[in-house]
């Protein structure tokens, strides 16, 4: 996932990820700041932080840290679900003079282990293909994962549907049988009144 977004000094911005869970996710950030005479971002916003706060399907803040005005940030999933990653500049006078306007890149991955290119050729032919096999073997963990989670969202879904499947009927059924008392009543209520006026 990579995105920009824009931001006030101080205000708080929130992306959802829907997360595995045992999974890894590392996002990396760059904040450019809006410049008054030139009327555009300039490269990097140097002297302001960024709070970034990342909170679980329950509630739980897993991360909660201030950074630089670009960084690296990670974190475990321990739950599978809905994560919160929300991210807010701290107040300084920069940004104040800058306009209060950010401009926030954002590049997230999810799961993904990235090998060392320099320690692996650093290594031997044997231990090279090591590496490479236990980079695999952990994508593959990742990939498991994935299909658990979708398999369990899958199967969440399949129990709403039926469930609601099953309402539809019962409701169409007290539907039906209300129709049909409101008829017997109609009919019984002309054939009391003809009777009292004596037209059968």
């Amino acid at each position: 996932l990579a995105l920009y977004f824009h931001s006030g000094e101080r205000e708080e911005k929130c992306i959802i990820e829907d997360i595995p869970t045992d999974t890894l996710v590392v996002g990396n950030y760059k904040v450019q700041s809006w410049d008054i005479h030139k009327h555009g971002f300039l490269e990097s916003a140097p002297g302001l932080g960024m709070f970034v706060t990342v909170t679980s399907p329950n509630g739980e803040v897993v991360l909660s840290k201030l950074y630089g005005p670009q960084g690296t940030f990670s974190f475990t999933s321990h739950l599978s679900g809905e994560h919160i990653i929300c991210f807010q500049s701290n107040s300084t006078r920069f940004a104040v003079i800058a306009g209060s306007k950010l401009r926030i890149h954002l590049d997230i991955r999810v799961g993904e282990h990235f090998l060392d290119e320099s320690a692996i050729q650093a290594k031997d032919k044997v231990n090279e293909v090591n590496v490479r096999l236990e980079h695999l073997i952990e994508q593959i963990h990742h990939v498991t994962r994935e299909q658990d989670y979708e398999r369990e969202r899958e199967e969440k879904f399949r129990k709403t549907s039926e469930e609601t499947n099953s309402n539809i009927l019962w409701w169409a059924i007290v539907q039906t049988l209300i129709l049909i008392s409101v008829g017997i009543w109609q009919i019984k209520s002309l054939r009391d009144f003809f009777i009292s006026k004596k037209l059968v």
